[in-house]
C-alpha cells in the first residue's frame, strides 16, 4: 500500500474523474486483492492523475474502502413481521453482504485504515451505527407489541447481536455464512426472552 500524503490543494476533481478512479479501484481490488491497490496503480488503470486522486482519498487504504462502501449494499431493508422475522431478515442481510469477495476486502481495508480516517468514520456510522438503529427500532416495537419484555441494557443486547459479525468480518477466524446468521438470531432472541416459532 502508498504511504499515506496529505490532500493537494487545488480544483476540485470532476465526478466523472472520481467515478473513475472509484471503479480502478474496485477493479484491482477484486482482480489482485487489497495487497496491490496502490494510488500509482489506480492512477495507470483509469487515467486519472495522482493529484485528483490525492485531492479524494489521503492514501489508498482511503480508496479501498471508498470503492468498496460505493457498490456494496450495507444497509438492508427494514422488514415487517414478527420480532424473530425482522432480526432474521436484518441479520442474514448484514452476513451475506459480508461474506462476499467485495465484504472480505472491506474487511481487510477496516483493519489496514487508521480508525480515525474520515472512511473508517463513514463505515461505523453507515454500516455499523445504522444497523444498530434497525436492531433498537425493532426491539422498541416488540416491546411495545407485547412480543417481548424491555430488556435491562438494550445496548449491551445490541453489542451481543452484532458485534459478532465484524469480529468475524475482521479477524476472519470462521466463517461468514447462513448458519452463523441463523445461530446469531437464536442466541439474540434468546437474550430477548423470545421464542421463535416456525410454520
Amino acid at each position: 500500500m502508498s504511504q499515506d500524503k496529505p490532500n493537494t490543494r487545488g480544483r476540485p476533481p470532476s465526478k466523472a474523474a472520481r467515478s473513475k478512479a472509484l471503479k480502478a479501484a474496485v477493479e484491482i481490488l477484486m482482480e489482485l486483492g487489497f495487497g496491490r491497490l496502490t494510488i500509482d496503480a489506480v492512477a495507470a488503470r483509469s487515467g486519472v492523475g495522482k493529484p485528483t486522486i490525492y485531492r479524494n482519498w489521503a492514501n489508498a487504504s482511503e480508496l479501498a474502502m471508498a470503492a468498496l462502501m460505493e457498490s456494496q449494499p450495507t444497509e438492508p431493508v427494514q422488514a415487517t413481521g414478527a420480532l424473530s422475522e425482522r432480526l432474521e431478515h436484518q441479520v442474514m442481510a448484514i452476513v451475506t453482504a459480508f461474506a462476499t469477495t467485495r465484504g472480505r476486502q472491506i474487511g481487510l481495508a477496516l483493519a489496514a485504515a487508521d480508525r480515525d480516517s474520515e472512511m473508517t468514520r463513514a463505515f461505523r456510522n453507515r454500516v455499523i451505527l445504522s444497523g444498530r438503529e434497525i436492531g433498537r427500532a425493532t426491539i422498541s416495537e416488540a416491546v411495545k407489541a407485547g412480543e417481548i419484555a424491555a430488556p435491562r441494557d438494550t445496548e449491551v443486547v445490541l453489542d451481543m447481536i452484532y458485534a459478532p459479525i465484524f469480529y468475524r468480518l475482521l479477524v476472519g477466524h470462521l466463517p461468514l455464512d447462513r448458519a452463523f446468521a441463523t445461530a446469531l438470531v437464536a442466541q439474540g432472541l434468546a437474550l430477548l426472552g423470545a421464542g421463535r416459532e416456525r410454520g
